[in-house]
C-alpha cells in the first residue's frame, strides 16, 4: 500500500481513523482507502449520512461567526479533524484577520496536514494532544502562544465528545475545560445522538464498533445537554443541528426531526 505525500510516517493505514471517516463523508481527498471503506458502511446502513456531516459543518460556521460577533478572537479547536474548506481560521479570519486558532487532535495525520496548511498563518498552527488528558492539552496550547488565558476563548468541540465512552467522562471534560478558561469564553458542542432516530444510532453504532472498530457513542438530549452544566446557554439551547441558528435556507440540510446530531453554544459567565 503506497503511503501518500501527506500522511506521516508511523501512521497505520489500515486502521479508520474518525477524523479521516469525517472528511471522507465531506468528500475531502485526505484519507485512506480504509476511511473510504468504513463511510460506505455507514452509508449504506444509513444513507442520509453524508448529509450529517454537511449540517455539522454548518453548525462549525454558524458557531464561529457567533463567537466572532460576540468578541471572540481565539479558538481552541479541539478533535479538529482534517483542514477543509471553510475550516475555523478561515471563518474566523475572514471577519478578522487577527483571529487566532489553534487545532488540536489525537490523528497525526489530521495534524501534520494542519500544520502544511498553516505555515504561512502567524495566527493559527496546530498541536497533536488527546482530549482524555486536558492538563496536558493545555499545556501544550499554552506553549504555541497562540492562546491568551487572561482573554476569552471560544472553545469548539465539534464532533469530538461522541468518541469518548462513558469511562471517559466527557461531561468532567468540559467541565475541566471550563474551569481554566477566562469569563467571557465560550463552548460549542455538536454531539451524535440517539433521541431523534434510535434505531439508526444503534445501527451506526454497532457498526462503528463492529467493523471499523471506531467507538461512537450516540447520547440521549438530558446526557449532551449535561455537557453544558456550568455554561450560560446561548439560545436557543441544545437543538437539532440545523436549528441552531440556521441562515438560509442552504443551512437546512436534514429536516427537522431527521438530525442525528445536537448542537449549542454556552457562555462562561
Amino acid at each position: 500500500m503506497d503511503r501518500p505525500t501527506w500522511a506521516p510516517e508511523g501512521v497505520d493505514m489500515t486502521l479508520p481513523s474518525p477524523a479521516r471517516m469525517y472528511d471522507a463523508l465531506l468528500g475531502g481527498s485526505h484519507n485512506f482507502e480504509v476511511d473510504r471503506q468504513a463511510a460506505e458502511q455507514g452509508k449504506a446502513l444509513v444513507p442520509d449520512l453524508p448529509r450529517l456531516a454537511l449540517s455539522n459543518r454548518a453548525f462549525l460556521r454558524r458557531a464561529v461567526r457567533f463567537l466572532v460577533d460576540s468578541g471572540v478572537r481565539q479558538f481552541l479547536d479541539i478533535g479538529s479533524g482534517i483542514p477543509t474548506a471553510g475550516n475555523v481560521h478561515e471563518i474566523a479570519q475572514e471577519i478578522d484577520p487577527e483571529c487566532r486558532v489553534l487545532y488540536v487532535d489525537i490523528d497525526p495525520v489530521a495534524v501534520a496536514h494542519a500544520r502544511a496548511i498553516l505555515s504561512d498563518n502567524d495566527n493559527a498552527t496546530a498541536v497533536e494532544a488527546d482530549l482524555r488528558k486536558p492538563a496536558e492539552l493545555m499545556e501544550r496550547a499554552g506553549a504555541t502562544g497562540l492562546i491568551d488565558l487572561d482573554q476569552p476563548v471560544g472553545v469548539l468541540l465539534i464532533a469530538v465528545l461522541h468518541l469518548l465512552a462513558d469511562d471517559d467522562r466527557p461531561a468532567e471534560m468540559v467541565s475541566d475545560l471550563r474551569a481554566v478558561m477566562p469569563t467571557g469564553s465560550f463552548v460549542a458542542i455538536s454531539h451524535l445522538t440517539s433521541a431523534t432516530r434510535p434505531e439508526d444510532a444503534a445501527k451506526l453504532g454497532a457498526n462503528a464498533a463492529n467493523k471499523s472498530k471506531v467507538g461512537i457513542h450516540f447520547r440521549g438530549r438530558e446526557a449532551i445537554t449535561a455537557m453544558f452544566d456550568g455554561w450560560e446557554l446561548i439560545e436557543p439551547g441544545v437543538v437539532e443541528l440545523p436549528l441552531w441558528r440556521p441562515e438560509s435556507d442552504r443551512d437546512q440540510h436534514e429536516a427537522p426531526g431527521r438530525s442525528l446530531g445536537l448542537a449549542g453554544v454556552g457562555r462562561k459567565g
